[in-house]
């Protein structure tokens, strides 16, 4: 696999702040020789916090990030005095960035507005100083509350693509061409199988200044539903788009296949994305007469809208740009 700028997952030994303890302290001044408990509380352990930044695209400046270890609070003081609370930790990350515990699996958080920003890992609580403990029946308690450790634990935080639209198919169906060709993005194009090995995202300007996001999606093949090939890394990209867009190139030996291997692999994997709206787009169709084009029609699922396009000579990319906009702004057909 050839060395990439997109990092989308990063795995990082995490530990929030420890709480500071509670003073045990009394008053005493030239004034007062026995004068009440007036110990401090402890100040909080600081947290571990992520925050959305919309300018990131990758979680490449984690990478080397691998240890991320929290300030602890301060132990309180007499006169009262409550210690410093730790420094927050504050990790930016992209949009579409969830994060894991890695020994249970369970998702903790998940940052999908710009600025959003979320306790990840809290830090301890300060202990009780002992003028907290001080009562009518103990009016000298010896007692302060040490403060709550931190939490340490191994953590992955994962990044799935953002986008209004993502490109499904096999490997060499045409996804990088159609993306070139709809945006101004410029991702790897060659015939030869998983150019694309990382998400490509494009904006599609559309009419009145209107526009909305299309993700290449690195190819799908048999199996990938249990990790085959490059299998889990890319079909989770897929659950974050709103429409999913089958492209099946004109030369498939069988169209209808083809889409039937797409759709259970993705059923394999996640349910719940054929809940998603999908749309077939039969690639290269320059090479295709009329007769061709109606044999292929009969192969596809009726209820589900289909669009001939061609890269190389423009044929049916405006109507798959309306087809586009009306699912994403109208819901389904």
């Amino acid at each position: 696999m050839e060395k990439s700028n997109f990092v989308d997952q990063i795995r990082i030994f995490c530990r929030s702040g420890h709480g500071g303890p509670g003073s045990k302290h009394f008053m005493r001044n030239k004034f007062t020789a026995l004068g009440g408990p007036d110990g401090g509380d402890g100040g909080r352990g600081a947290h571990i916090i992520l925050k959305g930044n919309s300018n990131l695209w990758t979680l490449l400046h984690l990478r080397y990030f691998k240890n991320v270890l929290a300030e602890d609070g301060e132990g309180g003081s007499g006169n009262n005095k409550t210690g410093r609370f730790g420094k927050d930790v504050i990790i930016e990350v992209p949009l579409g960035t969830i994060a894991r515990d890695e020994e249970t699996g369970k998702q903790e958080v998940e940052i999908l507005e710009d600025g959003q920003e979320i306790i990840w890992i809290p830090g301890g609580k300060g202990g009780l100083g002992n003028s907290q403990f001080a009562t009518s029946t103990n009016q000298a308690p010896e007692h302060a509350q040490p403060g709550l450790p931190g939490i340490e634990a191994w953590k992955v935080l994962e990044l799935k693509v953002l986008a209004d639209v993502g490109l499904v198919g096999f490997p060499n169906a045409g996804k990088s061409t159609l993306l070139s060709v709809v945006t101004a993005a410029k991702p790897k194009i060659a015939d030869y199988a998983f150019t694309t090995i990382t998400p490509n995202l494009g904006m599609v300007e559309y009419r009145d200044g209107k526009s909305f996001c299309i993700a290449d999606l690195p190819g799908i093949i048999e199996g990938a539903a249990e990790g085959k090939g490059l299998g889990h890394r890319f079909l989770r990209h897929i659950e974050r788009n709103s429409v999913l867009l089958f492209l099946i190139p004109a030369d498939s030996e069988d169209h209808k296949k083809e889409f039937e291997i797409l759709v259970n692999e993705l059923e394999k994997y996640n349910p719940e994305l054929l809940h998603k709206q999908f749309i077939i787009a039969i690639s290269k169709s320059d090479l295709l007469d009329e007769e061709l084009v109606k044999a292929i029609e009969k192969e596809l699922p009726e209820t589900i809208p289909h669009i001939f396009i061609s890269s190389a000579t423009q044929k049916g990319i405006t109507q798959l740009k309306d087809l586009l906009w009306k699912i994403l702004n109208e819901g389904d057909l």
